[in-house]
């Protein structure tokens, strides 16, 4: 897969969950193009290390920081370490997040822990992120910021009803952020359908298959195409902000 053309270089970009399989897919697609990259990670330093020495090589370089979302002060510290290296951040990507697969009928099983997980990871835990990063954020002027979110805000079919229900709130704050935050900073979400991650592909082989059939184009989506829409959203869609962008195959058609 080449980005050959470079419309990223000389910008910075932090990637939250950067470790994670669909985050290494972003900042790769992101470094490709020609920005540094943060990798941000909350307890996998070491292979948020390893994303970071394998990407192409910028001026700047690349780096893996300590982002650990639902921890607002250390999300402060964060900001002033990126001051301090880089000297700017040009687009966020919120893609930490977490889950569990609950049977939506088995409500008894989506215990408070796990609630009280998901919404602080994958709802506050965005919102704190740009808190904490809008100074920086507002220095650039090509400020972005991106929300990994799903389909699954829209189809309300995922891996328990709370993590539907986070997505869902993410693409509304998403909304509510691109309008608070204009003219200078944009903020969209990117949502895909089920991704073929490391991950997924441990996953029942008879499920992953019956996903791929309900899905128009019949397949997962690849972590380098969410990816590709994360860089088109800093690279072509320079005029949209608030919106949402669907990479799920066509599964909201089914």
């Amino acid at each position: 897969m080449s980005y050959p053309s470079q419309q990223l270089a000389g910008r910075v970009a932090l990637v939250t969950g950067g470790a994670g399989g669909l985050g290494q897919a972003i900042c790769q697609a992101l470094a490709a193009e020609g920005s540094s990259v943060i990798v941000g990670y909350h307890r996998s330093g070491a292979a948020a290390a390893q994303v970071a020495a394998a990407l192409p090589a910028t001026p700047m370089g690349h780096a893996a920081m300590a982002a650990p979302v639902t921890d607002s002060a250390m999300l402060a510290q964060l900001a002033t370490a990126i001051d301090a290296r880089f000297g700017a951040l040009d687009i966020l990507v919120n893609c930490a997040g977490t889950t569990r697969f609950v049977a939506h009928a088995d409500l008894d099983a989506l215990d408070d822990t796990l609630i009280d997980e998901i919404l602080a990871t994958n709802v506050r835990g965005p919102f704190a992120a740009v808190r904490a990063l809008r100074p920086l954020l507002a220095r650039s002027a090509h400020a972005l910021v991106v929300n990994i979110s799903s389909v699954a805000a829209t189809s309300a079919m995922g891996s328990n009803i709370m993590y539907c229900a986070s997505k869902a709130a993410v693409d509304n704050m998403t909304r509510s952020l691109a309008r608070a935050l204009a003219p200078r900073i944009r903020v969209l979400s990117v949502a895909p359908g089920l991704v073929d991650t490391d991950f997924v592909q441990g996953l029942d082989a008879n499920w992953r298959a019956e996903q791929s059939a309900r899905t128009p184009l019949a397949r997962l989506a690849d972590p380098t195409e969410v990816a590709r829409a994360v860089t088109a959203a800093a690279t072509h869609l320079t005029f949209s902000t608030g919106a949402i962008l669907t990479v799920d195959g066509g599964r909201l058609l089914a």
